[in-house]
């Protein structure tokens, strides 16, 4: 998950972290995330495969921001079934 420069948040899967980050930051990433730069990686989540992952980002994209932001803080809301 990404924090945007304008303090929205982004949700998305990738099997490079760090290489997804740096494309996010130099406008080659989301259209969400271009005219919100700069971003910064605040939440990460590892699986075992491609079908698990994108199952999490569909499940976190649900959640509503105070969620989100709760599941930042490590409070229980959005936690991993």
């Amino acid at each position: 998950m990404l924090r945007c420069a304008d303090g929205s948040l982004y949700t998305g899967w990738t099997t490079d972290p760090q290489r997804r980050l740096r494309a996010h930051n130099a406008g080659r990433g989301a259209k969400y995330t271009r005219s919100r730069r700069p971003v910064a990686l605040v939440y990460l989540e590892a699986f075992e495969t491609k079908e698990a992952a994108m199952s999490r980002e569909w499940h976190l994209k649900r959640l509503t921001k105070e969620e989100k932001e709760a599941l930042l803080a490590g409070e229980a809301s959005g936690s991993r079934p």
